[in-house]
């Protein structure tokens, strides 16, 4: 009873709550897919083209035919998947990064920052437009890309926190008692540092949905053949002017709700946790 009246008055605990169960249900909607439909999500079907929203095809077809549910739900495999695995890239390497230039410092820390300047100086769209042309596409070229770009932010915060934890006395006690270097920044540094990385990871997915959508709807992002959020907006276009509204609101209403929820969610453990930055 105790614990039901303090999640009853923490509204940082109940926003954690509702974004992160709207998170849960759109991402088991989308691990889920073929159970929810009964529909091929590329399947073309010529004399149901357009089919407004009803009982065969709850939200409609588009201008193939294909059923506009099933593509949503297999879309969310992809976009969000694509995002999850792009971030524990950039994750990744804004550790390493980041981990390195807090923890031994100096010129080196000023050297490394200032080659992280350089790197935010850059707009990342535009880096992402020139490396999808060079590859030309597809779903694991743009996890790299997507990955390899958005580090950054992750350096930062972990360089700060690696900064002002090698300060504290238990990290001091630690090297006069001999622990080697590694052992210290994944016992000490990195463990403490971790619900701001976690913190930072969640923005970063709201990015990476985005980024995603954004380079497939320019049709230069996941291929025209696999069913993306992305791509169902590309495909919505012509659509929406010839009044099949629901090829196009559908998937916007998802890709809504996914940011949203992903964003809220991150600045609802952004104050929980008290992360200054990201």
């Amino acid at each position: 009873m105790k614990r039901m009246k303090k999640f009853i008055k923490d509204k940082n605990t109940r926003r954690i709550f509702l974004w992160g169960s709207i998170l849960t249900v759109i991402i088991l909607m989308s691990v889920f897919a073929n159970l929810l439909s009964a529909h091929n999500p590329t399947e073309v079907d010529l004399k149901n083209v357009f089919s407004p929203p009803g009982p065969e095809n709850l939200l409609g077809t588009d201008g193939m035919g294909r059923d506009v549910f099933s593509r949503i739900l297999y879309g969310g495999r992809i976009s969000l998947s694509v995002s999850v695995l792009s971030v524990a890239i950039s994750t990744s390497v804004g550790i390493a990064f980041g981990g390195v230039s807090g923890y031994l410092g100096g010129w080196l820390d000023s050297a490394m920052m200032r080659i992280l300047d350089a790197f935010l100086a850059v707009p990342t769209l535009i880096v992402m437009l020139a490396l999808q042309a060079i590859v030309k596409g597809g779903v694991f070229s743009m996890i790299l890309i997507i990955g390899l770009t958005g580090w950054m932010s992750t350096a930062r915060i972990v360089r700060s926190q690696f900064a002002e934890l090698k300060q504290k006395e238990f990290v001091k006690a630690a090297r006069v008692l001999g622990m080697p270097g590694w052992k210290i920044i994944m016992t000490h540094l990195l463990r403490n540092s971790l619900s701001g990385i976690f913190v930072i990871a969640v923005f970063n997915c709201a990015n990476a949905v985005f980024t995603e959508v954004s380079l497939s709807f320019l049709g230069m992002g996941i291929p025209p053949h696999i069913p993306s959020w992305g791509n169902m907006l590309n495909n919505a276009q012509n659509a929406i002017l010839t009044g099949a509204w629901w090829v196009g609101v559908f998937p916007g209403l998802m890709i809504v709700m996914s940011l949203l929820s992903i964003n809220f969610l991150g600045e609802a453990l952004k104050r929980k946790y008290g992360i200054q930055g990201g």
